[in-house]
């Protein structure tokens, strides 16, 4: 026997609901004689009859009350459901899950964040901070945040935000009890602060300089995965540390920590948001990628100091 699909089930309660072939018709958008051979064909292909009708009167069956009972109910259901599903492209709602490094989360995100919530308030937003890369789709994130060098293959990528640098800053007390370095390689006469990234990296250090590339890995005294605590023993004086601008831009400012080789810290590309596909992305994220445009567009325009 030849399935059923959803068409019959509709047009069956259409005109069991309305009593009546013209109205179930109208509402169906389909001819009379349509939908009449629609039903006949599918009492042909259950092997019952479903309704007894003339060119006055209309009644269902047992087997029509029957069917009634049981898929009336249901075909509400899927026609709610789907009426919500529109309905998520006129009014963006639901979760949107993003992955990001915490860098990228307190220097680039944290500042779109109640802008964004506030711009579409039946959107439930999730950022999750990690440093190793992850599969985004396996993970069940709807976009990731990721540097350049660190994009999968195949991915829609945005750009985040402007381009961004490093600063090696250090307490002025330390400074000035054992001076500034001239050259990356003089960090490895001093006292450093490392971060472990995720899944126990320790990067090196790398500069650059008139297309000069340098990478140092200075033995640290301290290696932490906190930033607190970097940074507090950055402004106590333990060492130089290596860092975003953006965490001690502040600092820099108000002469709590001094910034060295600012000459060898060239700026490189901000972060990206990357998806998997251009093809129907879900509302919510759709509604973020045109608000990080906007965003940007707003960036550019403000006066930098």
């Amino acid at each position: 026997m030849k399935e059923l699909d959803l068409r019959d089930l509709d047009a069956f309660v259409a005109v069991a609901r309305t009593r009546n072939f013209r109205r179930a018709a109208l509402e169906q958008r389909v001819s009379v004689s349509s939908l009449s051979q629609r039903l006949r064909d599918m009492e042909e292909r259950l092997g019952v009859r479903l309704m007894n009708r003339t060119t006055r009167s209309f009644a269902l069956t047992e087997a029509g009350e029957l069917l009634l009972a049981r898929v009336g109910p249901a075909m509400h259901d899927v026609s709610e459901a789907l009426d919500r599903v529109r309905g998520l492209r006129d009014v963006p709602s639901g979760r949107l899950r993003i992955n990001a490094p915490p860098p990228a989360i307190d220097l680039v995100l944290a500042p779109m964040v109640a802008p964004f919530m506030e711009a579409y308030p039946q959107i439930h937003l999730e950022i999750i901070g990690e440093s190793s890369f992850v599969d985004i789709v396996a993970r069940g994130f709807d976009a990731g945040v990721r540097y350049g060098e660190h994009l999968a293959q195949g991915m829609i990528a945005v750009p985040l935000s402007p381009p961004q640098r490093y600063a090696v800053v250090a307490s002025p007390d330390y400074v000035a009890r054992l001076g500034k370095p001239k050259h990356p390689k003089d960090l490895l006469d001093h006292r450093c602060i490392r971060i472990r990234f995720g899944r126990g990296a320790l990067l090196d250090w790398e500069f650059e300089k008139a297309g000069q590339v340098v990478k140092v890995s200075p033995a640290p005294r301290l290696i932490a995965n906190y930033p607190g605590l970097v940074q507090r023993a950055a402004h106590d004086g333990f060492g130089f540390w290596l860092t975003f601008e953006g965490y001690v831009r502040e600092a820099i400012k108000s002469g709590a920590l001094v910034s060295v080789l600012d000459d060898w810290c060239a700026p490189f590309p901000g972060p990206f948001l990357y998806y998997p596909s251009r093809r129907q992305p879900p509302p919510a994220l759709a509604a973020f990628v045109a608000f990080v445009a906007q965003w940007r567009k707003r960036e550019r325009r403000k006066p930098r100091a």
